[in-house]
This record gives C-alpha cells, sequence and structure tokens, in this order.
C-alpha cells in the first residue's frame, strides 16, 4: 500500500514537471519576442496605414511665428484672449450679459423672498 502511494506520488511529479519542461522548450525566447514586436507594424488589428496618406500633425510655422500670429489676430480683434469663450476667429458670443455681482444681488434677493424651492437654496443661505 505505502509503495504503491509512494509511485503514484512520484509518477504526479514527474507528470508535472514534464509539462513544464515541454511548455518553455515550445515558447520563443524573450529576445525573439522583442525582435518580432520590434519588427511589426504599428498600426491596430484589422486595419491598414498608408505612410503617404497619414497626416503628420506638425505644424510648419515655428513657435514664435505662432506667437507673433496670435499677437496680430488679437490686435486686429479677430479673436479671444487666453481664458474667454471661443476661439480666434470662432465668433462665439458670451453666454451671459449678466456680471457676477449682479447675478449675486439676484440670487441674495430670491433667497429673502423665499422664491428658491427647497434644496435649491445656496449653502449662505438661512
Amino acid at each position: 500500500m505505502k509503495t504503491k502511494l509512494a509511485l503514484s506520488a512520484i509518477a504526479a511529479a514527474v507528470a508535472m514537471f514534464s509539462q513544464g519542461a515541454f511548455a518553455q522548450a515550445s515558447s520563443p525566447t524573450r529576445a525573439e519576442v522583442k525582435a518580432e514586436a520590434h519588427s511589426a507594424v504599428k498600426a491596430p488589428a484589422g486595419e491598414a496605414t498608408l505612410a503617404s496618406s497619414a497626416p503628420t500633425g506638425k505644424s510648419t510655422m515655428t513657435r514664435a511665428e505662432r506667437k507673433k500670429a496670435a499677437k496680430d489676430a488679437l490686435k486686429a480683434k479677430e479673436g479671444t484672449p487666453m481664458g474667454e469663450a471661443g476661439s480666434m476667429g470662432s465668433g462665439a458670443k458670451p453666454g451671459s450679459t449678466t456680471t457676477r455681482a449682479e447675478r449675486k444681488a439676484t440670487t441674495k434677493a430670491a433667497l429673502k423672498a423665499g422664491e428658491v424651492p427647497a434644496g435649491q437654496a445656496a449653502s449662505g443661505a438661512k
């Protein structure tokens, strides 16, 4: 009985180690995988790209030229300053003509009059 148990344990150990050896022998080395990945085309699966038709995405202007063009556009009122809505030449209009102080005053008056629905009051309201 003990010999049967010992033989089955040895057979199981041999089977486990032999699977690992066979799996490692059939897999490519790290250098082969790196060489294959390096030579592969960098395109999404199923999509072919043509090098001649792909846009480069780089500007032909230098940084100094872009800065000068932006400054000239702002002087000619063709664009908007940084941090304001819209982009150069878009003609975008601001969303509101009221100032922040005016909005705060109307909100405060509405809170005093109780015209603001429950749960909508500002954090400073009583």
